[in-house]
């Protein structure tokens, strides 16, 4: 019996990516995404694997309540939270309904399909979460002349590392595994969407970002940067984190008293 994986996001950048390899390396698939032709043409171009389109748009509550359904009742041993919005720009130049997609897209889909998942996982003792963040998520500290502001991508980004931080935890043990996939740039239609030409910037193959993200979950890596050779860098920034969480205390820090 094949292994089952759900990817959203599957038409197209790291989500095509994704269903491509899992294809290849005989996986039965459900393929998420908004265009119905895009599924199809995935489909049809892996006769090899059995690939179940579902046309789901997971900025809408009906669209999260389909896929979670699946994603509940099947026996999924990969769900992969890939699907994303290029809403970049400033917090005071976002219009609400962007801000409220964004924030269905990476923040309530991928916990509520996690959510759903996670519970036959641990029943059966084996299964992988993968949610597709950025490095943008580790921006937050930067002056503006060095990173353009995107407080609302930005923050939803580095909420889902926390989460799949977090839940990781609390799966220690499990044989359930949870990963943060964090690229920088990537070669995907992401980009000009939103009108932004980075032809002249270097950017990673989509390809490569899937090769990481599966070498990470061998490594047992629970943040994967594939771009980032050095991955002590990671490691000093997550302990500078426990550190801050394990100073607090009771009493009111001395600098705010009078």
């Amino acid at each position: 019996m094949s292994a089952l994986a759900l990817v959203t996001g599957a038409t197209s950048g790291i989500g095509h990516a994704f269903a491509q390899r899992l294809a290849t390396d005989g996986y039965d698939l459900v393929a998420v995404g908004r265009d119905e032709n895009r599924l199809k043409e995935l489909d049809q171009t892996h006769p090899e694997a059995a690939i179940r389109p579902l046309v789901a748009d997971l900025s809408t509550e009906a669209g999260i309540d389909t896929v979670a359904d699946v994603a509940a009742t099947e026996p999924l041993d990969l769900l992969v939270n890939n699907a994303g919005v290029a809403h970049y720009m400033p917090l005071t130049d976002l219009p609400a309904d962007k801000a409220r997609e964004l924030l269905h897209v990476k923040t309530v889909a991928p916990a509520m399909l996690a959510r759903a998942a996670v519970g036959g996982m641990h029943e059966r003792r084996r299964g992988t979460i993968v949610n597709v963040a950025g490095m943008i998520a580790f921006s937050g500290p930067a002056p503006n002349p060095v990173m353009p502001r995107r407080a609302l991508y930005a923050g939803a980004l580095a909420g889902l590392v926390t989460m799949s931080q977090t839940l990781a935890a609390e799966l220690e043990d499990s044989g359930v595994r949870v990963q943060a996939l964090v690229p920088g740039v990537v070669a995907t239609e992401f980009h000009t969407r939103q009108g932004m030409d980075l032809s002249t910037v270097p950017r990673m193959s989509a390809q490569d970002v899937v090769t990481a993200s599966l070498r990470g979950l061998e490594l047992g890596e629970v943040v994967v940067a594939p771009g980032v050779d050095d991955p002590t860098l990671l490691d000093t920034v997550f302990e500078a984190h426990l550190a801050a969480f394990h100073a607090q205390g009771p009493e009111l820090a001395t600098r705010y008293r009078n």
